[in-house]
């Protein structure tokens, strides 16, 4: 490891929690960051960089230096070594000016597009070389996942690299960077920006970087003033800064006393004299043996882990507040998907072998029969909110999600028809069948059809007994298929049966109104987007069965007159029928192979079914 100067440190070994300590220092550094996001500020120093292989800025001089002795002796092969051994000192002896990172530059490479091109092969990579080559660190990109949490919002830095503005750029950040004392006025109140990077010693491509000890002195007045502020309102995170030579930032240090936050202090080697002074002084929290590496990517994780503490129990409503939250924050992907995982766990951890006895009184079945749908439908309360409001607000972002979602509840159907009831197996489809219907209703009100179109063309399934080929979910969720109609009739009327034409669409839309409550209010509309979801689907089924026995709708409720239409030229079928062009959204999602000529044909047939199987009642 290397400080500033760039010279070899040896590192302590792995720190050890001391007998009686009730928790280590990085546990502490974790607790605090995640109950207080936002209000610790960053101390980088060129520790944070070494790994990146990354020169400091010190390590810039002691090669240019080099190679000035080179070129100025270059029959001497020992000139280069002997000047980067003591550059000061040999400097001093062949130059009249005082050596500084700004008069060397100016000396070697007296334009800026020559100083660019000079500097850019000391902290750029150079073309077609290793992407990792001189790229941002595992500190750097831990780092920036935490600017993404909000945990962190200012970052003081005394390296010139831009290291950690790449990481941020790379995490989909923009950071408000500040090199130069006279950018301070004009900047972004620190409030407003999801981060400022502030480059205390400037940034390489400047000629006006502070790097001698003479230029380390002091700073700019309001630069200082900024600073003094950062100090006294942030607590502050100190990784890879020694303290042994910027002695305007030692001074600013020292002089914040009001510490209104705590102090952590990471060091990979020993403490020297000023850190020490400053970590005593200040009753910092030094957290030792850890790289920058090590430091950061541990915080994240530590941090990430108390997020999952702090999830709310896996109650409707709060399962959807929460859900609502991560839906539009990137970095709680994975909490929502854990979100959804659970809920659907609820359901399949429910689904039991006592719930597919074999049973011999007709009495009996139908009461096990009434039980399984309640039961089912009371597994999928939670599972049911998060679609229907997920799918509604989502801008189709984690569409992938939802569709995993059915993907794991299909799969509970994967035994045999014979085994158990017949009835009762087909039945374990059945949070699948409201899983799709919630999706599909939910897509039609948040206008985002293409994704109706996949949740009832995937994932496929076969019995395994039929011997048919696998199909796509608009036919074997056909709730013909999944839920007994004669046992739904024997169901007293308050649990969805009683003598109706289609008594599996009229439970399902009865069932699932409460999760879209939110989401549309209104009664009728939501009839409505039942009524188009049935259709829709039924055109994909139709198109699905090719004209075989599989060539069925889901024969529901829409295809009542008070829900289809009493006037041909004004119904649902004539509604969608001229909205069928290239680009339907169903045929966008891939739908009917996204060919409107099939799509044509299956609107065709469904509409001559329609007539060839009216029922009494219409």
């Amino acid at each position: 490891m290397e400080n500033e100067t760039g010279t070899k440190r040896a590192p302590n070994p792995p720190a050890v929690v001391p007998a009686g300590t009730l928790i280590e220092p990085s546990m502490t550094l974790a607790l605090n960051v995640h109950s207080s996001p936002g209000v610790y500020a960053l101390l980088l120093g060129a520790g944070i960089s070494i790994a990146s292989g990354v020169k400091t800025g010190w390590g810039v001089v002691e090669d240019l230096v080099g190679k000035v002795a080179a070129v100025r002796d270059p029959d001497d092969p020992e000139a280069r070594t002997a000047a980067m051994e003591g550059p000061e000192k040999w400097w001093e002896a062949n130059c009249a000016e005082p050596l500084g990172y700004s008069a060397l530059l100016g000396a070697v490479a007296p334009n800026p597009a020559s100083r660019q091109s000079m500097l850019a092969g000391y902290f750029e990579p150079e073309a077609g070389s290793d992407p990792d080559d001189k790229g941002p660190t595992a500190a750097h990109r831990a780092i920036a996942r935490l600017v993404q949490r909000g945990c962190i919002r200012v970052i003081l830095t005394t390296n010139f690299d831009r290291l950690m503005e790449r990481a941020l750029q790379e995490a989909g950040i923009s950071p408000q960077v500040v090199t130069r004392p006279e950018q301070f006025d004009a900047m972004q109140p620190l409030a407003h920006s999801q981060v400022t990077v502030i480059k205390l010693h400037g940034d390489y491509a400047d000629l006006d970087q502070r790097n001698t000890v003479d230029e380390l002195e002091k700073y700019p007045k309001t630069q200082q003033q900024f600073l003094d502020r950062v100090l006294d309102e942030y607590g502050l995170i100190v990784c890879g800064w020694s303290a042994d030579w910027d002695t305007a930032l030692v001074r600013s240090v020292e002089g914040t006393r009001s510490r209104r936050y705590p102090l952590f202090w990471s060091q990979y080697g020993s403490l020297g004299s000023a850190a020490r002074a400053l970590t005593a002084g200040h009753g910092a929290v030094v957290i030792e043996g850890l790289s920058a590496d090590e430091l950061f990517t541990d915080l994240v994780r530590r941090v990430e882990a108390l997020d999952h503490l702090s999830v709310a129990p896996i109650t409707r409503d709060l399962a959807v507040v929460q859900l609502k939250r991560a839906l539009a924050d990137p970095v709680r992907r994975i909490e929502l998907s854990d979100l959804l995982d659970r809920a659907a766990g609820q359901v399949i951890d429910g689904s039991t072998p006592e719930r597919r006895p074999v049973l011999a009184s007709a009495e009996e079945q139908a009461s096990v029969f009434a039980a399984s749908m309640a039961g089912y439908r009371a597994d999928s309360e939670t599972l049911l909110h998060l679609l229907a409001n997920g799918v509604y607000h989502d801008d189709g972002t984690h569409d992938r999600l939802w569709l995993r979602t059915v993907e794991r509840l299909v799969r509970m159907r994967d035994v045999a028809p014979g085994r158990y009831n017949e009835y009762l197996e087909t039945l374990r489809h059945l949070p699948a069948l409201l899983a799709t219907w919630t999706i599909g209703v939910a897509a039609i009100l948040g206008h985002r059809e293409e994704l109706l179109a996949s949740a009832v063309t995937r994932p496929d399934w076969a019995s395994p007994s039929s011997g048919h080929p696998a199909q796509a979910p608009a036919w074997y969720l056909n709730p013909n298929f999944v839920i007994d109609n004669a046992r739904l009739h024997e169901m007293r009327p308050g649990e969805g049966g009683g003598k109706l034409l289609y008594p599996q669409s009229n439970w399902l839309k009865a069932v699932l109104r409460e999760p879209f409550r939110l989401v549309e209010p209104s009664d009728l509309a939501y009839q409505a987007a039942c009524s188009r979801f049935e259709f829709l689907v039924s055109l994909i089924a139709m198109d699905a069965g090719g004209g075989n026995y599989r060539t069925y709708p889901w024969a529901g409720e829409f295809l009542i007159n008070s829900y289809w239409g009493w006037d041909e030229t004004t119904s649902l079928a004539a509604s969608v029928g001229k909205e069928l062009d290239d680009s339907w959204p169903l045929l966008r999602g891939g739908a009917f192979g996204a060919d409107l000529a099939r799509a044509q044909a299956a609107h065709a047939a469904l509409v001559t079914w329609r007539k060839e199987n009216r029922r009494g009642g219409w």
